[in-house]
């Protein structure tokens, strides 16, 4: 049952009850699909598009522009955000794509102006503006994203007041709404059946949700700039399902790191019970059907950019002056936002150290802090500022003189020609953030560091001399694990970073270069057009085999996801099989049990006094074989059973086999050999020893490792280690070994449910009874080869002709069957169905007339 929060959706964030949130007062044209007509977007688009332009739409929570008024005519001027990522990873796009960029200013527009200004912005830009109410900003943005996620995200718990802001769901109302906007203003301009959207960064984690309940094969993708965090972290979330599952409702997700990646599989496995699988080099999820990929790249620089800046007249005169005021010193670099994770006061004890443990570095080496804005505001931050503050005044004045100052802190904007020169004058560039995304610093120095032909000539440096430098960086940082150059620290331990500060001032020349030389190689060749060219080729083949299935969608509110089926697989009409079932006169039956006639989830196993009824039923009708056929044990399914007289029984998939109650078990002839289970047992009573939660299941044939219960991850990985070592020592013994839903199976070689079907079959043909009707359902992976053999068999010449076939499997997924039923109750209904249709008469074991044993079957 959906929450109260979020039972309704668009109730919710739509401009209900809870928020006072105006549409947009104004309509953008619509996307002109082909020349004279207009889209109207309700539904699926069936026009096609491919007159014209190739468009991507960027969303992200800021656009990349600048905005101020002009102080003459009160107007508001509009300008590209240079340095905007967003703006920057158009060239990774081809030139004759086209970009339209969604998301809110950085100014508040007035809502008399914002008619106005979304027109220019849209003629100007192709940049679509949400202009979200100033209530519903700030709870939004400072609220939901930067007072709960960010700091979660970062690892971050409020576990007391002091100590971050607890959940406020309201503020959670206020993410879900605006993201609802920002999914509007997408589908005002969204061709759906051509356009890919790229949406950025965790403001907007649940705007997949809306883009795909109202276009289900929307080609959507994300990239996460933030870390993710731990599944103990993540699970803190009261809201944690409804965010993963509008990511999931993406094509493509991207991180810039594998550790990343890994807690969000992780958090999908633990939290919505998703496996996931490598898939030809890329990892999928499997979803509903749809596969949702992971891409794991870190974003890069704008090069060009960069080198611009570095030409500059501008860079050149600071970076002399820069050298003549730190003439015969050693200058290390910090630049940072002012917040709470960027380890600016570990930075600084770590210097502080540096200088205690070096007196020979007094008055020799020169910390410069640049510190950008803060992006958030409170408390937290302000003593993080205060904090920072006192420490370098201690340094200074323990270790500086009138002359010297061991700790600049330049706490304004800094220009980019003006960092761009710090970069180049600095010999070290350290990074000792506790938890960072990405953090681009690192990339930057190296590229300011390795410089330009015009710098070198400005600054009066030969063009072939030797360029160095050196990083040291947190190793919680995701540029981390690119940069092997670099000397990575744990920020929490001040001596460790001191020393790596002091190694890296000290370093040979020669080595510096080396490490220069390969960080620079790596930087240049991926930056922000590789990044975003890279990203946007594994959306389009995530998204190839869109048209090539059924989509329709299911669930409310934030539950909602697509499912994704191939065309011919629809769900199995009572009315349809009645039909075909009544003009049929030999007709073969064959059902799974657990998950098929009796829920999976059901802790009696026994089947129901209902169950037991429509089978007798069934089997009473002379012109019906049908036969249960499971993996459970000859003497449960006997016990199960008894009442039915005329059932078939197929126990352990196949290895026994009785047509009756009457007849005796038969064993499958294929393995007679079952010393194999001698080396089995041991193994894996050693992983049960070593995997809390897991079991061992002894049958007859068979030797079964579940590990339902154990922890997710662990358990996984130790079902993959068990079927590797198990498929080692058993090369060459007649068994085989294979991994299902949460178990690792070593069963007999040729024995599955697939050989059932076909003996059942066959048996009747050689009897003189060809089946006209085969019905088989069953709802996990060993029923898929009962589905397949059916068909196979089937298909044989000795048939006079092909009977009616009804494959089913139960729930909707994918399958070799062509029909589904949701759960066990429109299994049993069905079944019902069939029954109340039949012509039930005294009959004395009818199969026995036919009846031939495995082994003349086989042979």
């Amino acid at each position: 049952m959906a929450s109260r929060s979020y039972a309704n959706l668009l109730d919710l964030a739509g401009g209900g009850d809870l928020l006072d949130i105006p549409h947009t007062p104004r309509t953008l044209p619509r996307v002109m699909t082909v020349p004279g007509i207009i889209s109207d977007l309700d539904g699926e688009s069936d026009v096609s598009s491919s007159g014209c332009r190739e468009r991507k739409i960027i969303v992200a929570n800021m656009l990349p522009l600048q905005a101020k008024r002009d102080i003459d005519t009160a107007k508001w001027c509009f300008s590209w955000d240079e340095d905007s990522i967003l703006l920057q990873l158009k060239d990774g796009f081809s030139s004759d794509t086209e970009v339209i960029y969604v998301g809110s200013l950085k100014a508040e527009i007035d809502a008399s102006e914002q008619d106005e200004v979304a027109q220019r912005l849209l003629d100007d830009f192709n940049c679509v503006p949400t202009f979200l109410p100033h209530d519903l900003q700030k709870k939004f943005y400072l609220g939901f994203c930067k007072q709960q996620l960010w700091p979660l995200f970062h690892y971050m718990l409020p576990i007391c007041s002091d100590h971050g802001d607890r959940f406020d769901r309201v503020l959670w109302q206020a993410y879900v709404s605006a993201n609802k906007i920002f999914a509007d203003k997408v589908m005002e301009v969204i061709n759906p059946d051509d356009d890919f959207v790229w949406v950025h960064d965790y403001h907007l984690m649940v705007l997949p949700t809306f883009l795909r309940k109202r276009f289900n094969r929307v080609k959507l993708g994300f990239f996460l700039h933030s870390p993710f965090p731990s599944s103990e972290i993540y699970r803190t979330l009261p809201v944690r399902d409804e965010i993963l599952k509008g990511l999931l409702n993406s094509d493509l997700i991207g991180f810039h790191t594998f550790d990343y990646a890994r807690h969000f599989l992780s958090c999908c496995s633990r939290m919505l019970g998703l496996d996931y699988e490598s898939k030809r080099g890329h990892i999928g999820l499997d979803y509903f059907g749809r596969t949702i990929f992971i891409k794991i790249l870190p974003v890069g620089i704008h090069m060009g950019r960069l080198d611009s800046v570095l030409n500059l007249p501008s860079t050149s005169s600071k970076l002399k002056e820069i050298q003549e005021e730190f003439k015969d010193r050693k200058v290390i670099l910090g630049v940072d936002d002012m917040d709470i994770f960027k380890g600016i006061n570990l930075k600084f004890l770590a210097v502080e150290q540096l200088l205690q443990q070096n007196p020979d570095l007094q008055g020799k080496v020169v910390l410069v802090q640049i510190v950008n804005p803060a992006r958030g505001s409170g408390k937290d931050v302000q003593e993080a500022k205060k904090e920072a503050y006192l420490i370098a005044q201690r340094i200074n004045d323990t270790y500086g003189s009138s002359h010297y100052q061991p700790v600049i802190i330049i706490d304004r904007p800094v220009p980019r020609f003006e960092k761009s020169a710090y970069y180049a004058v600095a010999e070290c560039c350290i990074v000792n953030a506790v938890r960072d995304g990405m953090n681009l610093v690192p990339y930057k120095y190296i590229v300011c560091r390795q410089g330009t032909a015009k710098l070198d000539e400005a600054v009066g440096r030969q063009s072939d001399s030797p360029r160095t430098s050196m990083l040291v960086v947190s190793e919680f940082i995701g540029c981390s694990p690119s940069l092997s150059g670099a000397i990575r620290v744990n920020p929490w331990d001040i001596d460790a970073v001191a020393d790596a500060l002091n190694l890296a001032l000290t370093m040979r020349d020669s080595e510096k270069k080396l490490r220069h030389e390969k960080h620079y190689r790596y930087v240049s060749s991926h930056d922000v057009a590789y990044w975003a060219r890279s990203f946007m080729q594994d959306l389009e083949r995530a998204c190839k085999d869109h048209y090539t299935k059924r989509c329709w969608g299911i669930g409310l509110g934030l539950g909602f996801r697509v499912i994704s089926l191939s065309h011919g697989f629809r769900k199995l009409s009572i009315d349809h099989i009645v039909s075909a079932y009544k003009r049929t006169s030999r007709r073969a039956i064959f059902l799974d049990y657990d998950g098929t006639i009796v829920p999976q989830t059901s802790i009696n196993k026994t089947p129901s006094p209902e169950v037991i009824s429509v089978l007798n039923a069934l089997c009473n009708d002379t012109k019906n074989i049908v036969f249960i056929v499971s993996g459970r044990a000859r003497d449960s399914l006997s016990d199960w059973f008894t009442s039915c007289k005329m059932l078939g029984l197929a126990a352990e998939h196949g290895y026994f086999l009785r047509w009756n109650s009457d007849s005796e078990w038969e064993t499958s002839h294929l393995s007679a050999d079952l010393d194999w289970k001698q080396i089995v047992e041991p193994v894996m009573q050693s992983y049960t020893e070593a995997t809390d939660g897991s079991n061992i299941e002894i049958k007859e044939s068979a030797l079964v490792w579940h590990h339902q219960d154990a922890d997710p991850d662990f358990g996984s990985c130790q079902a993959k280690e068990l079927l590797d070592h198990l498929e080692s020592v058993l090369a060459n013994e007649p068994a085989l070994v294979k991994r299902g839903q949460h178990i690792v199976e070593v069963k007999p070689q040729g024995v599955t449910k697939g050989l059932v079907a076909e003996k059942v079959l066959l048996n009747m043909v050689n009897g003189g009874n060809p089946p006209d009707f085969v019905m088989c359902i069953g709802d996990d992976r060993s029923d898929e080869d009962m589905f397949e053999s059916i068909l196979s068999t089937v298909s044989c010449p000795s048939l006079p002709s092909a009977p009616e076939i009804f494959a089913c499997t139960v729930g909707r997924k994918p399958s070799k069957a062509k029909y589904f039923l949701d759960d066990t109750t429109d299994v049993v209904r069905l079944l019902q169905g069939l029954a109340a249709s039949s012509n039930p008469k005294p009959r004395h074991h009818h199969h026995a007339q036919f009846q031939v044993s495995f082994e003349s079957i086989v042979s």
